[in-house]
C-alpha cells in the first residue's frame, strides 16, 4: 500500500514539473556531448600536434647548424615577426606576394564574412582606424544583415515550403504531416547537392591544393558560419580571375547562407519538432489563466445584464402612459 502510494507520488511529481526534468537532461546531454566532442578531438589531433612540433624542432635544428653565424635568438625574432604578419593575412612567401588582401574584391569577401559572422581570420584590420570602423560596421551590418536574411526566407519559404505542402494537401488528399516530412528531405537533399556536394566538385577543381573532403569541409564549415579560416579561396599563387573568383564566392556564401535558413526554417515547421521543442519551454499556468478568464468574462457578463437592465427602465420611464386595461374591460364597461 505504501509503496503504491510512494509510486504514484513520483509518478504525479515527475508529471507536475515534466519541462524541467527535460531541460536538465538536454542540459546534461548538451554537457555529455561537449565532454564527447573534447575526448575525440585531442585523441585524433594530438599524436599530429606532436609530430609537428618534432620535425620543426628537428628543421630549426638543423637550419641552426648550417647556419652557425645566425643565433637563435635572431632566429625566432624573424619567425615571430613573420608568423605575427601571417596572422594579419601578410605573408613572406615569394609565391604569395601577389596577392593583396585589401583590393576591393578581398574588401567586399571580407565585408561578407563580418556582416555573416563567418569571420575566416585570415585577414583582420591592420590600423586602429581600421578596427574602430570594423566595430561600428558589425554592430548596425549584423542586426541589419538578421533582417534582410529573415525577410527574405520569410518570403521564399512561402513558395519553396508552404504553397508546396499545401497544394499535395488539399489536391491530392495526403497527410499534411506526411507531405511536410517527405518535402522537408527532398528539399534538405537539393540543398546538400546544389550547395555542397557540386560547390565541394567545382572548388577541388579551381584550388590546387584541395581535394573533395577539404572542399566539403570548406563549404559546411562556411555555410554553418563557424568559419575557422583554414581554408579560403582564391589565395593561390597567381590565381586566375581572382577578382571574379572572389565576387563569386561572395554570392555563393549568401545565397547558401539563405538556403540553408530555408531548410532550417522548414524542418522546424515540421509538427514533430514542434511537439518535441515543446517538451524543454517553460509551461504557462494554464489555472491562473483560467481564472483570469472566467473573471473577466463574469465581470463582463454582470456589466452587460447591468447594462440592459438600466436600458429597459430608461425605456419604460420614457414610453407613454398605457391603461392596464384589456380592450374587452374597455368594451363590457362602454355597452353598460
Amino acid at each position: 500500500m505504501l509503496q503504491s502510494l510512494a509510486g504514484s507520488s513520483c509518478v504525479r511529481l515527475v508529471e507536475q514539473h515534466r519541462s524541467a526534468w527535460c531541460f536538465a537532461l538536454l542540459v546534461l546531454g548538451y554537457l555529455l556531448y561537449l565532454v564527447f566532442g573534447a575526448v575525440v578531438f585531442s585523441s585524433v589531433e594530438l599524436p599530429y600536434e606532436d609530430l609537428l612540433r618534432q620535425e620543426l624542432g628537428k628543421l630549426k635544428q638543423r637550419f641552426l647548424e648550417e647556419h652557425a653565424c645566425l643565433s637563435e635568438q635572431q632566429l625566432e625574432q624573424f619567425l615571430m615577426r613573420v608568423l605575427e604578419a601571417s596572422n594579419y593575412g601578410v605573408s613572406v612567401l615569394s609565391n604569395a606576394s601577389g596577392n593583396w588582401n585589401w583590393d576591393f574584391t578581398s574588401s567586399l569577401f571580407f565585408a561578407s564574412t563580418v556582416l555573416s559572422t563567418t569571420g575566416y581570420g585570415h585577414t583582420v584590420p591592420l590600423s586602429d582606424g581600421g578596427k574602430a570602423f570594423c566595430i561600428i560596421y558589425s554592430v548596425i551590418g549584423i542586426p541589419f544583415t538578421l533582417l534582410f536574411l529573415t525577410a527574405v526566407v520569410q518570403r521564399i519559404i512561402v513558395y519553396v515550403t508552404r504553397r508546396p505542402v499545401l497544394y499535395f494537401h488539399i489536391r491530392w488528399g495526403f497527410s499534411k504531416q506526411v507531405v511536410a516530412i517527405i518535402h522537408a528531405m527532398v528539399l534538405g537533399f537539393i540543398t546538400v547537392s546544389c550547395f555542397f556536394l557540386i560547390p565541394a566538385a567545382i572548388f577541388s577543381v579551381l584550388e590546387d591544393d584541395w581535394n573533395f573532403l577539404e572542399s566539403f569541409y570548406f563549404c559546411f564549415i562556411s555555410l554553418s558560419t563557424i568559419g575557422l579560416g583554414d581554408y579560403v579561396p582564391g589565395e593561390g599563387y597567381n590565381q586566375k580571375f581572382r577578382e571574379l573568383y572572389k565576387i563569386g564566392i561572395t554570392c555563393y556564401l549568401l545565397m547558401g547562407l539563405i538556403a540553408m535558413l530555408v531548410v532550417l526554417e522548414t524542418f522546424c515547421e515540421l509538427h514533430e519538432l514542434k511537439k518535441f521543442r515543446k517538451l524543454f519551454y517553460v509551461k504557462k499556468d494554464k489555472e491562473e489563466d483560467q481564472v483570469h478568464i472566467m473573471e473577466h468574462d463574469q465581470l463582463s457578463f454582470s456589466s452587460i445584464s447591468d447594462q440592459a437592465a438600466s436600458m429597459k427602465d430608461d425605456q419604460k420611464a420614457n414610453e407613454p402612459f398605457v391603461n392596464s386595461q384589456s380592450p374587452a374591460s374597455n368594451d363590457s364597461s362602454l355597452n353598460n
